[in-house]
């Protein structure tokens, strides 16, 4: 049973969490963006190297999961910028809540809004480049893991360039080299299974990078938060 403080830790977090999502709802055309790049580039490329099967179904599961980070890329940069310049953000970190805790649920916020929408993309671009159905839910998995990775990582690149000019690169040379460990395991885990082979290992993996990501991005970027509002 919750203490009272633990309570309204919680209650504070639920409403932060309906905030962004009430926020990225007012937003739609800026929140789409991210899944129509994901299914446009990820469309283009059947066109630009030909319409042969086994081509298309080597290239699958490294041009999706390619896709699917830069499309998360599109929107993290944003993801404080506006709190920090109406000056919410400074009022977010004296609310009480643990900067590290305030990170979380903008990270959450990021994925529900960016990466869960892949998640359903996903299987018709799959399917569109000829993969199997063991990899097609191979691939919704990978995604299902890694993207919340994505997330979190964007989140603390987001922090860490927060305020600075020409951010938004910074912010791709920081994210984008934490991010290929992800960018590995899943695409080889899809790639593994549409091989025959097993993908237990890639999937160990990509569920170790999201454990240790969860532990420690959201304690990073809450420090990295509290030195760009001071």
């Amino acid at each position: 049973m919750s203490t009272p403080a633990g309570g309204s830790t919680w209650s504070s977090l639920h409403a932060l969490l309906l905030r962004e999502l009430r926020l990225a709802w007012r937003r739609r055309v800026d929140a789409l963006m991210p899944q129509v790049f994901f299914v446009a580039a990820a469309s283009l490329f059947p066109l630009g190297v030909g319409p042969e099967a086994q081509t298309l179904r080597t290239i699958a599961p490294g041009v999706l999961w390619v896709g699917a980070l830069l499309a998360t890329m599109l929107s993290v940069a944003q993801l404080y910028a506006a709190d920090h310049a109406d000056g919410s953000l400074e009022q977010l970190l004296l609310s009480g809540l643990a900067p590290s805790a305030v990170a979380a649920a903008k990270a959450l916020a990021h994925w529900l809004v960016t990466g869960a929408p892949l998640l359903v993309a996903a299987p018709v671009l799959g399917l569109m480049f000829g993969l199997g159905a063991g990899a097609v839910g191979m691939l919704v998995l990978t995604l299902a893991l890694g993207t919340p990775v994505l997330s979190l990582l964007g989140g603390l690149g987001a922090a860490l360039t927060l305020g600075l000019r020409n951010g938004g690169m910074l912010l791709i040379v920081v994210v984008l080299p934490l991010a290929i460990p992800t960018l590995i395991f899943g695409a080889a885990a899809v790639a593994a299974v549409e091989a025959g082979l097993s993908a237990r290992g890639h999937l160990s993996l990509l569920g170790a990078v999201l454990i240790l990501t969860a532990l420690f991005a959201p304690v990073a970027t809450g420090a990295a938060l509290r030195i760009a509002t001071e």
